[in-house]
């Protein structure tokens, strides 16, 4: 029987570059690496930490309800014997690269992923360290065909500074993942001011955070790594099904990509590190799609010329359409009406209204002065993880749209989504073979996008790799 996806990739005229796979962490050696990094205590604390996580089984069904325990995943991995071994074995994985129709793959958590949202500060910290460790002594022997992603704390910025810097300029990773949503605790919440108020909130670390990030993006800058995200908001509090795991996991990524993309851009993240890529992984293009053409209507509306400025209203004129067309209850309520002319603030005045430190324009700091600004970001900085069997990946390339996205091909091998390694190309040719999307497209989707990703602030990303002279080719690198 023919290999379908050794055919679809011989007919290429560019190799396949996986700008998201996933491998299968060992966790009895994982759990060496951590008593290595951490001692016995952080062994212990991870094992009871993962007896909490299975609370929803040991639940009864009231007990549910009653604490509104999220719905947990009931099997997260891939079942096929051979899948499995592959994602486990990096030596396996690469043998068997060719035949799955990947020329170089790039290599994101599965189990750490979780290590991402660890809330327990020092555990997050060794379980990164461990997982960083242990990940780079075993994709070691495979760099031309792999390029594994650090993790990188991020919960405060001397976190994510101290880790760069053994990661990166130690160990030698090209690659990182950060959590851009960090939950944190809302102080006036727990002193007591408002008991109705949730007890925390999501810090999207771009925008408004209590910390100041910007020694990160700028050593991220200067060591030649893309920020990429590869985190979900599967805590959020509009995902607390408590008996339906689809409902909570169905776009996630995608929801918490938008909130980060959203600080990102409005942050003004872009116009102070011009060299900097951001990747948004496993959330798929139809929340940037959506979002790229907010912004720019958003832009027309609420940039410093766009502002509708509340004391523009003419009120002796407003009272004379209230005399002539109002009925009596309106007449009688004239003059209260002059004080209520915005139905989100009312009995509020337009001279309270118009004070200057409430009209501000909400794009000062993104430093874009036109729409073909915002759709610069979107072309040139912005990178979106699509999977192979996710059709709304032909909007990116949609005219109509007035912006060419940058999709990024992302296997997703080792999850449960993925029920055969060897069908994942062929999936996401389908994408040509029914039309929606040209050779071009497809270039672009499996090759030259994860590419440009990983390459604008190191062009030396892919050398001495099995693209590396492709990728020169493509983007114009010397050799």
């Amino acid at each position: 029987m023919a290999n379908r996806a050794v055919e679809i990739h011989d007919g290429l005229k560019h190799p396949v570059i996986d700008g998201d796979g996933h491998w299968m962490e060992p966790i009895p050696v994982f759990l060496e690496y951590l008593r290595e990094v951490g001692g016995a205590q952080s062994v212990d604390q991870i094992r009871k930490l993962w007896k909490g996580r299975d609370a929803w089984y040991r639940a009864t069904p009231e007990e549910r309800k009653h604490n509104r325990i999220r719905r947990a995943i009931w099997w997260g991995i891939t079942t096929d014997t051979y899948d499995k071994a592959t994602a486990l074995l990096p030596k396996l994985l690469n043998e068997r690269l060719p035949e799955l129709g990947i020329d170089f793959a790039l290599i994101y958590p599965t189990f750490g992923l979780s290590i991402n949202g660890m809330t327990e500060t020092e555990l997050h910290l060794v379980a990164a360290r461990a997982y960083n460790m242990m990940t780079a002594d075993m994709f070691a022997p495979y760099a031309d065909r792999f390029a594994p992603i650090a993790i990188i704390p991020s919960q405060t910025p001397a976190q994510a500074l101290e880790e760069l810097e053994f990661a990166v300029v130690k160990r030698g990773y090209r690659a990182i993942m950060l959590r851009g949503n960090q939950e944190r605790p809302i102080p006036g919440a727990a002193e007591g001011i408002d008991a109705k108020k949730a007890s925390w909130y999501v810090d999207s670390i771009a925008l408004d955070s209590p910390y100041d990030y910007e020694p990160v993006w700028k050593r991220c800058a200067e060591l030649g790594v893309a920020v990429t995200q590869h985190s979900g908001s599967g805590r959020w509090m509009d995902r607390a099904s408590i008996n339906n795991f689809t409902y909570n996991h169905v776009g996630h990524f995608a929801e918490s990509n938008h909130a980060f993309a959203r600080s990102v851009f409005l942050g003004g993240l872009v116009r102070r590190h011009p060299k900097l890529n951001f990747g948004f992984m496993e959330g798929g293009i139809s929340w940037a799609c959506q979002m790229c053409l907010d912004l720019i209507e958003h832009w027309e509306k609420r940039r410093r010329a766009g502002l509708q400025y509340p004391n523009s209203t003419n009120v002796a004129e407003m009272r004379q359409f209230i005399d002539r067309y109002g009925d009596q209850r309106l007449k009688a309520n004239a003059d209260a009406l002059m004080n209520s002319l915005d139905a989100f603030r009312p009995e509020c005045s337009i001279e309270e209204l118009s004070r200057p430190e409430f009209v501000t324009d909400d794009f000062e700091a993104s430093g874009v002065n036109s729409k073909d600004d915002v759709r610069g970001v979107f072309a040139n900085h912005f990178f979106f993880g699509c999977e192979a069997d996710d059709r709304a990946t032909m909007w990116a390339f949609d005219k109509r749209m007035g912006v060419r996205l940058r999709p990024v091909f992302s296997s997703d091998f080792t999850h449960f989504d993925v029920p055969s390694f060897a069908d994942v190309i062929p999936e996401a040719f389908e994408l040509v073979e029914k039309g929606y999307i040209t050779d071009d497209d497809f270039r672009e989707f499996t090759f030259t996008n994860a590419a440009a990703l990983h390459t604008r602030n190191n062009p030396d990303f892919f050398k001495g790799t099995v693209v590396e002279r492709a990728v020169a080719g493509e983007l114009g690198l010397q050799n």
